[in-house]
């Protein structure tokens, strides 16, 4: 009878503990992370009896944790991955948005500004006309400068984005440490949910960093980042912190609080939402700004040449239209030298928007991309009268550099943010040519000025008047001097001008060239400055400003799509991963329901033989009353 009673009471109790496990798996259908749980039971130690051994019963020999170690490590991988690459197409495709919607991109109002001008060109003199070249000038630099105010900014939420994230990943490291503190070396005996939760906490860690988790001996799980600099190990966790660039101290890097030193995460071994963020700065956000300050200062520098090679209405040379920056120039934090280096733009068809680190060895100078760590050539000394020249920027060293000392030259970032119109009166636009040349009509040859141009505007005596007189078929004098040989169809050229003569000039024949007074309608110059978007300004001349702005367009969108779908591709492996996973440690309910129905029964069958239990001793004891 109390062998009835005692097995029957084990039995109870074990399928008590049992349904209350299946209500925890039922009750956790929807909590993210969750393992499933299992309870496995055992029979109990059997009792010895005079006349044999006798089965006591069941008892509860473990609750386990349904979980597949080689899943989870597979979804953690997949997930930090996913992470890092939502972060980045988010991003990418913010910039893409600011360079194709025609409320923040140069696009638009570039077309405005070059329509403008050729309207300039048939109407020289308009007052109106002018107006509105100023007036789309105007707006064309303010478009620079807002978008490249609005990629500054995306750089600014780049760094709030890594300050928040290095709290989250101390926050999260420690209380994995903890944890792995609690559980000690037993991870066998560690309650299940303890567990899971450690395995979210990590998740969450590795979704900042990438990375992965490594089970220790004893139970302890280790967690690195992508990189491999550990961020957990035992029941130890790192410090995470915040450094600024050693050159651009507007940007921030995640470092490793170390033995007291600060060691920076190479931010191409950092995964999760901080990998994306960095990679979004350094594929996306710096390139494009870059290559928009190579288009601000290519039309500038275009531009401003041209008008320069014309006449206002005052009757004056033209001066530039647009102001523009400088490149940048930045000495590493680390530098113990007192150099300094003063940049400007040379050779624009040799302009590249790429960084480029300088270092100086001890003797002489050398150049490296800083993206790649690729070497450039590097030519001239250093001095004003020989400057260092690369990519079309020189360079003039002044103070003294040390031996180890590092610059980062960034040719073209953040030029777009300086550009600005540095004309104010309309008449001021030179949209004449400063000369004009003019066949005598006293002339008995067939001879007629052609591609009369200005060569070179700086030149004192460019509107100086001149005769050019043929004194034979093959010989002439400018203003007496000479003479000089002539062949037909040559350049005849002096003071800064130039023409060709079509037809032949005989012995007698004057040409001349006189300037341009104020109040001009000639619009020479203004169909020439017109042309100005077509003209072949970079990559040895084979890429016109138009060519650049289309491949700026394109560029940032190519960036932007790569990412939706390097994005998209992730995100279906991690959804198999998590399938995966699932598959082992998910609830099933038709499975927990099917699972509680036995247990029910097993526990009414254990209540009835704990009731025939009690009518047994209940029957003894009305035997032994009578």
């Amino acid at each position: 009878m109390t062998s009835v009673l005692s097995t029957g009471t084990s039995a109870l109790l074990a399928f008590q503990r049992a349904l209350a496990t299946t209500s925890h798996n039922v009750a956790n259908i929807n909590t993210v992370g969750y393992s499933r749980q299992r309870v496995d039971f055992a029979t109990a130690d059997p009792q010895q009896m005079g006349y044999g051994t006798v089965g006591s019963g069941t008892r509860i020999a473990d609750i386990r944790r349904v979980a597949d170690q080689l899943a989870i490590s597979r979804l953690l991988d997949g997930s930090g991955e996913l992470a890092r690459l939502k972060q980045l197409s988010t991003m990418a495709d913010r910039v893409d948005s600011l360079f194709s919607e025609a409320s923040t991109n140069v696009a638009g109002v570039w077309s405005n500004f070059f329509d403008s001008v050729s309207g300039l060109s048939s109407n020289a003199s308009a007052t109106a006309d002018r107006q509105n070249v100023l007036d789309s000038a105007n707006t064309l630099a303010n478009r620079f400068r807002q978008l490249n105010t609005s990629l500054d900014s995306l750089n600014s939420e780049v760094n709030n984005g890594i300050s928040a994230a290095a709290t989250e990943i101390n926050r999260l490291a420690a209380e994995v440490a903890q944890i792995n503190g609690a559980i000690g070396s037993n991870a066998a005996n560690a309650a299940p949910d303890l567990l899971d939760r450690r395995d979210q906490l990590i998740a969450s860690l590795v979704g900042y960093t990438g990375g992965n988790a490594v089970i220790q001996d004893g139970g302890f799980m280790n967690v690195y980042t992508a990189g491999g600099q550990a961020l957990v190990v035992g029941a130890t966790a790192s410090k995470i912190t915040t450094v600024t660039d050693a050159y651009q101290p507007e940007r921030l890097q995640l470092a490793l609080e170390t033995q007291g030193a600060k060691v920076v995460l190479d931010s191409k071994a950092l995964g999760g939402q901080v990998g994306g963020l960095m990679e979004f700065r350094e594929t996306v956000l710096t390139p494009a700004q870059a290559e928009l300050g190579k288009l601000a200062i290519g039309l500038a520098s275009t531009f401003n040449e041209t008008h320069r090679n014309g006449v206002d209405l005052y009757g004056q040379m033209g001066t530039d239209l647009f102001n523009i920056g400088s490149p940048r120039v930045t000495n590493n934090t680390s530098n113990t030298g007192s150099a300094t280096i003063q940049a400007s733009f040379g050779d624009l068809s040799k302009l590249d928007a790429q960084n480029i680190v300088l270092r100086f060895d001890g003797t002489q100078w050398q150049a490296n991309r800083a993206d790649t760590g690729a070497s450039l050539p590097l030519t001239g000394s250093g001095s004003a009268a020989d400057p260092l020249v690369i990519n079309g920027v020189a360079l003039v060293v002044g103070g003294t550099p040390a031996a180890n000392d590092r610059f980062l030259l960034q040719p073209t970032a953040n030029v777009a943010g300086s550009m600005s119109v540095a004309i104010t009166d309309p008449s001021r636009l030179a949209a004449a040519a400063p000369i004009k040349g003019a066949a005598a009509t006293a002339n008995t040859g067939s001879g007629k000025l052609t591609d009369v141009k200005v060569a070179d505007a700086a030149n004192g005596a460019l509107r100086n008047p001149a005769a050019i007189v043929f004194t034979a078929n093959n010989q002439y004098t400018i203003n007496g001097a000479g003479p000089f040989a002539y062949t037909a169809g040559q350049t005849i050229s002096a003071n800064g001008w130039s023409f060709v003569l079509d037809g032949a000039p005989k012995p007698g024949d004057t040409f001349n060239i006189t300037p341009v007074g104020a109040g001009s309608s000639d619009n020479s110059n203004a169909l020439a400055l017109a042309k100005v978007e077509n003209a072949k300004t970079f990559n040895s001349g084979t890429v016109t400003l138009n060519g650049a702005l289309g491949g700026l367009t394109t560029q940032v969108g190519a960036a932007a799509r790569s990412a939706q779908y390097s994005l998209d591709a992730q995100q279906v492996i991690t959804d198999q991963a998590q399938a995966a996973r699932d598959s082992v440690s998910g609830v099933n309910l038709d499975e927990e329901a099917a699972d509680m129905l036995r247990l029910q029964q097993a526990y009414q069958a254990a209540s009835q033989l704990i009731s025939t239990a009690d009518t047994m001793f209940q029957t003894i004891l009305g035997a032994v009353s009578r």
